[in-house]
C-alpha cells in the first residue's frame, strides 16, 4: 500500500489580530520553513519526509485549549483517550497503550520517559498561545533524533520571546472544563527580549461507558518564563504542579525544566548549536507506584559546506537519568534506585548529485544502557522534477530501545528479563509532492515497515509468570494523506486520511500470552475534514470533521465527530469564541478496555482573548 502525505496546513498569523486568508496564499506558505526532517531550516516543500506541520492559527482557530486537542490536526496522527487526561498518539499504527514508538520534542527537549519510552501526556500542560508551529513527522527519523523516532517524531516549537512582547490574557469556561492563561513580554538590556507565563486549567469528571463515575477530573497550573538574545541564545524555564483523580486515588504531578540553546554562526556560513538542559518529575500513582526522575541532556550539532555540493549536519549527544521508584505490591521495578547514560554520534551528508538531484545519507551510532551500540542509518533520494513538483523517496533503519518496564519491571505475574531486546523496524519509503496551483497543494508518500521482533509476552519456563520478550515479527503498510485547497480568498479546506494494513505473528521458538491483540489494535482508516472561513474582517468560522475506525481487539466502534467553531473580533486584540465539540454524537469512547473507558459527551465552551 501507499501512504500519501498531501501537505501543510496553511495558516494566517498568530496572534488575534492576524491577516485573514485574503491577505495570503499557497504560493506564499509554500516557502514554510521546516527543522525537524533535517536538524536544519529548509523549506517544507523541498523536504524528502513526509511531514505536516500545524500552525499557530490553526490551533488558535481549533479552539484547543491543550496539546492533545492541538494534536489532533495532525491527519496523520492517531490520537485516542482513554479518560479526560490519558491519551495516545502516534502515527503508522502498534499504538497499544503507551505508543512507544513516537519521538516527542518541545524546542528540542525530549520529553519521553525513560520509564516506559513513552509520554506522560497528562504531565505536558503547555501554554498553547505561545506554541509557534508543530512539525509532526510521520515514519523514522532515528539517524537524526535517536531511539524511539521508529514511526514518527513530534516536534512542538514555541514562539521567540520577540514575538511575543505585551500583555495576553486568555480565558476559558464550559461544561467541561475552565481555564485561564497570562503572560508579559517585553525588552531586555543589551539587545534581548523576555516573555513570563501562568497558566491554570480544571477538568470535570466524565462518566465511563457503563455509567459509573470515571475518577477523571484533575486541576493543573504552570508557570514559567522564556528569554532570547537575537537568535544567538535562548533560556528558558518551566515549573508545573497537577492533581488528578484516580480511580485507586489521586494521581499527583510536579516537576519542571531548564532549557539553554546557545548558536555560533561562523564567517563561512557554518553553525554551531549547543542545547542542554535539565529536568524534573514527580508522580503517584496511588496503590500502584511513585517516581522521581532527574534528568540531564547535551546535545551539540554542527552544520557546515565544506564543498559546494554538500551539507554536512554532524554531531552528538549525552544524557544521564536518575530515578528513584517506590515499589508496592502491584509493580515494582528492580533495582528500585538507578542511574542510567545515553550516548549517540550521527552524521549526515546532503550531497546535490545535479541541479535537480540530491543524496542524503546519514548514520547515527547510539549506546543505551541496555543493548549496548545500535546503528540506525538512512539514505534518501530526492528530485525537483520541475517547479514546484518534488519527489523522493527514502530507506532507514530504526529502533525502540529497552525501557525500564521491558527490563526492570514485576508485577504478582510479570518477571523481570534481561535479555529483552531493542525493537527494530526496517523501512521504505517514496514520496511526492507538488504546488499543483496556487490555491491547490499536496503530496504524496508510499511506506512499507518491516518488525523482526517486536514485544511480546510469554510465560517462564516454569510456567507460573510471564515474561516481556521479542517474539513477534511482522509488517505494516497503509495510506496516509491530506491536501489544502484555497476554494476562494476566504474560505479554505484541509483534508487527510489514513489507510493501514498490518500483519503480526509470532517467530519460531516463542509462545503467545495475548500480545498480538495488543500489537494489532489500531484502526484501519482515519480521515479528517477541516473547514475555515473568514466572514468579513470581524467573523471567523471553522469546522473540523474527524472519522476514526474500529479498534479490532478493544471492540471500540469507529466514530465520526464534528467539533465547530465561530469567532468575533470585537476590536483590534480582544477575540471572543463559542467552540461545540463533539457534537454530531453522543456519548461514545475512543479508547481503552470495556468496562474501563469514558465516554465522551458534547462540550461547548466560550473563550476570550485580549491581546492589546
Amino acid at each position: 500500500m501507499i501512504a500519501v502525505a498531501l501537505p501543510f496546513a496553511v495558516s494566517a498569523a498568530a496572534s488575534a489580530s492576524a491577516p485573514d486568508l485574503a491577505e495570503l496564499s499557497l504560493e506564499q506558505l509554500s516557502d514554510i520553513v521546516v527543522t525537524s526532517a533535517s536538524r536544519r531550516a529548509e523549506r517544507l516543500i523541498d523536504t524528502p519526509a513526509s511531514i505536516y506541520v500545524i500552525t499557530a492559527d490553526d490551533i488558535r482557530r481549533s479552539g484547543a485549549t491543550n496539546i492533545v486537542q492541538a494534536l489532533r490536526l495532525a491527519p496523520n496522527l492517531f490520537v485516542g483517550l482513554g479518560d479526560a487526561n490519558q491519551a495516545v498518539i502516534g502515527a503508522r499504527g502498534q499504538y497499544a497503550g503507551t505508543s512507544n514508538k513516537m519521538l516527542v520534542l518541545v524546542d528540542g527537549r525530549t520529553i519521553y520517559t525513560p520509564l516506559f519510552s513513552g509520554v506522560f501526556w497528562d504531565a505536558q500542560f503547555f501554554m498553547v498561545e505561545d506554541i509557534e508551529r508543530i512539525e509532526v513527522i510521520s515514519g523514522p527519523a532515528a539517524t537524526l533524533w535517536g531511539s524511539n523516532g521508529v514511526n514518527g517524531v513530534i516536534s512542538i516549537s514555541t514562539k521567540s520571546a520577540a514575538a511575543t512582547r505585551g500583555a495576553l490574557v486568555a480565558a476559558y469556561a464550559g461544561n467541561d472544563e475552565r481555564g485561564a492563561s497570562v503572560r508579559q513580554g517585553g525588552d531586555l538590556a543589551g539587545g534581548g527580549a523576555y516573555r513570563i507565563y501562568a497558566r491554570y486549567r480544571d477538568t470535570r469528571e466524565n462518566d465511563l461507558e457503563t455509567g459509573a463515575p470515571a475518577h477523571d477530573a484533575s486541576e493543573r497550573m504552570t508557570a514559567g518564563f522564556r528569554a532570547d538574545w537575537s537568535d544567538r541564545a535562548m533560556l528558558n524555564g518551566e515549573v508545573y504542579k497537577g492533581g488528578i483523580d484516580n480511580v485507586s486515588g489521586d494521581r499527583p504531578v510536579s516537576g519542571g525544566h531548564l532549557l539553554g540553546r546557545w548558536n555560533e554562526p561562523f564567517a563561512n556560513g557554518s553553525v554551531l548549536r549547543v542545547t542542554t538542559y535539565y529536568d524534573r518529575t514527580e508522580r503517584e500513582h496511588a496503590g500502584s507506584f511513585q517516581e522521581r526522575l532527574d534528568l540531564f541532556d547535551a546535545d551539540v550539532q554542527y552544520e557546515s559546506r565544506p564543498w559546494e555540493a554538500h551539507t554536512l549536519v554532524a554531531g552528538g549527544g549525552y544524557r544521564y537519568a536518575r530515578d528513584d521508584i517506590v515499589n508496592t505490591p502491584i509493580i515494582g521495578f528492580v533495582p528500585e534506585r538507578g542511574s542510567f547514560e545515553w550516548a549517540n554520534v550521527f552524521l549526515q551528508d546532503e550531497w546535490k548529485l545535479t541541479r535537480t538531484v540530491e543524496l542524503t545519507a546519514g548514520l547515527k551510532a547510539e549506546r543505551n544502557p541496555y543493548t549496548g551500540t545500535e546503528f540506525l542509518p538512512n539514505v534518501r533520494l530526492s528530485w525537483a522534477v520541475s517547479p514546484g513538483h518534488f519527489a523522493w523517496a527514502a530507506l532507514s533503519r530504526a529502533v525502540r530501545a529497552p525501557s525500564r518496564i521491558d527490563r526492570d519491571a514485576f508485577t504478582p505475574v510479570l518477571r523481570t528479563n534481561d535479555t529483552f531486546e531493542s525493537e527494530v523496524a526496517n523501512v521504505a519509503e517514496l514520496g511526492y509532492r507538488a504546488q499543483l496551483s496556487p490555491a491547490l497543494s499536496f503530496s504524496a508518500t508510499a511506506f512499507y515497515q518491516r518488525y523482526p521482533n517486536l514485544r511480546s509476552a510469554q510465560l517462564t519456563p516454569d510456567g507460573r509468570g510471564v515474561v516481556f520478550a521479542n517474539g513477534f515479527e511482522g509488517h505494516s503498510h497503509g495510506v496516509e494523506s491530506w491536501a489544502t485547497w484555497l476554494v476562494t480568498p476566504r474560505w479554505k479546506l484541509t483534508g487527510g486520511f489514513t489507510l493501514l494494513s498490518e500483519r503480526f505473528q509470532l517467530r519460531q521458538g516463542f509462545t503467545d500470552v495475548g500480545g498480538v491483540t495488543q500489537l494489532s489494535n489500531d484502526p484501519r482508516h482515519t480521515a479528517l475534514l477541516r473547514s475555515s472561513w473568514d466572514l468579513g474582517r470581524d467573523w471567523e468560522a471553522d469546522i473540523t470533521v474527524r472519522n476514526v475506525g474500529r479498534l479490532p481487539n478493544y471492540n471500540v466502534p469507529g466514530y465520526t465527530a464534528m467539533d465547530a467553531r465561530i469567532a468575533w473580533r470585537l476590536r483590534r486584540g480582544l477575540e471572543v469564541a463559542l467552540t461545540a465539540a463533539d457534537i454530531s454524537n453522543g456519548p461514545y469512547a475512543q479508547f481503552g478496555s470495556p468496562g474501563a473507558r469514558v465516554a465522551f459527551d458534547r462540550a461547548y465552551l466560550v473563550q476570550v482573548r485580549w491581546q492589546p
